[in-house]
């Protein structure tokens, strides 16, 4: 049952939503012994009602930031505010966050009730309103009915439900996520995922999800934070970071991009006149070896340069077509849904993603072109 279905009743939505509250980082530093900066001097907002995922690749900070939210970790460094009030130095106890772990963390020998009613028991609340909130938060994650079930009764996205039933119950102002579906296969994390979004909407949750998985980060979010080597690298929405992102790492890890060089000939009214491939005396060359493209300039300079483009994004069509590199097709593969190509050409091996219903042989010549929209000019460093 999609939790989209699930919102059984008024009372059950209302009594989560309106807690809402914003997050702020500024510059906040976390050190480790002397020398080790798991975190260095980042400064970020989350809007109340905001999904607002961290993304990026093992130890570059995503899990540290959002353990310093929950008051996991404290700042060695610069100020954390939720909804305007100062919590840096406050333990997690008094932060009113509730936080979703990779694990679940249920207790196996207690019901599925039990589990999703202990933080409101050791809140000392009266049992009435206990047993009242905690079939309410059943109720939210279509799970209403389960309460006499233990953990193990249940499949892998009905446990991770109870853990996210379990943390609405709270009714906390900010809600965490850390990778909260690695442990499902990759249907029923599609599955989860769209139910945890979802929710989030229906309650107007304020959401920080931890993640490194780019297509999982795409799917839920608000905005992405992507972060490498403990800072951040690029804020923006999904379609943001995808077709304009800022430097050849964020391009390379959200989804996936062809990384080519290139020389800017000319910047005119915001546009660059691009050459992939070689250049005589700084003059295009056009042939089967090289390719010319016009790409939204970010600076008036010219000169060397790198384009990053997405693979679904690539053309092939018949050799020698115009203004198109030659190149070979070095590599097959039917996925169903579409192919995947490995095209060698002159300026470096490229990877495309095509319809299904192509039909390029191995050793096949083709030419290779880009979307209009397709190739997005990188600075270089």
């Amino acid at each position: 049952m999609s939790l989209s279905k699930s919102v059984e009743t008024d009372n059950a939505l209302s009594a989560v939503h309106g807690k809402a509250a914003s997050v702020k980082f500024d510059q906040v530093s976390k050190v480790y012994g002397t020398d080790v900066r798991a975190v260095d001097a980042v400064s970020l907002d989350v809007a109340a009602g905001e999904l607002v995922t961290l993304l990026g690749p093992s130890g570059c900070g995503k899990t540290t930031t959002l353990r310093m939210i929950a008051g996991l970790e404290m700042a060695t460094t610069g100020k954390i505010l939720i909804g305007g009030r100062d919590v840096t130095k406050l333990p997690a106890t008094d932060r009113d966050v509730s936080m979703v772990f990779q694990s679940y963390a249920l207790f196996p020998h207690m019901s599925v009730m039990e589990n999703v009613s202990y933080g409101l028991r050791i809140s000392k609340l009266k049992k009435a309103e206990v047993i009242e909130r905690a079939e309410q938060g059943l109720a939210l994650v279509g799970l209403a009915g389960y309460g006499k079930r233990l953990p193990s009764e249940l499949s892998g996205g009905q446990q991770q439900r109870v853990a996210v039933a379990r943390a609405l119950v709270l009714e906390p102002q900010v809600l965490l996520f850390d990778e909260p579906l690695s442990n499902l296969d990759a249907k029923l994390r599609r599955q989860v995922r769209d139910d945890i979004r979802d929710i989030q909407t229906k309650l107007g949750l304020t959401v920080v999800y931890v993640t490194h998985d780019q297509e999982e980060a795409l799917a839920v979010s608000d905005r992405i934070i992507v972060m490498n080597n403990s800072v951040i690298a690029q804020v923006g929405t999904p379609r943001e970071l995808y077709d304009s992102p800022t430097d050849a790492f964020v391009a390379d890890f959200i989804g996936e991009a062809n990384l080519l060089d290139a020389t800017v000939l000319d910047v005119r009214n915001g546009m660059a006149s691009v050459v992939l491939g070689s250049s005589v005396g700084g003059v295009e060359q056009v042939s089967g070896s090289q390719i010319s493209i016009t790409s939204a300039a970010r600076t008036d300079a010219v000169g060397p340069a790198r384009i990053a483009i997405r693979p679904g994004r690539i053309r092939l069509s018949p050799v020698n077509s115009e203004n198109t590199l030659t190149g070979v097709i070095d590599k097959s593969t039917y996925v169903g849904s579409h192919m995947e190509y490995r095209v060698v050409t002159s300026i470096g091996t490229v990877f495309v993603v095509a319809d299904a219903e192509s039909a390029y042989r191995l050793g096949e010549e083709v030419g290779v072109g880009f979307m209009d929209k397709g190739p997005v000019l990188l600075p270089v460093k």
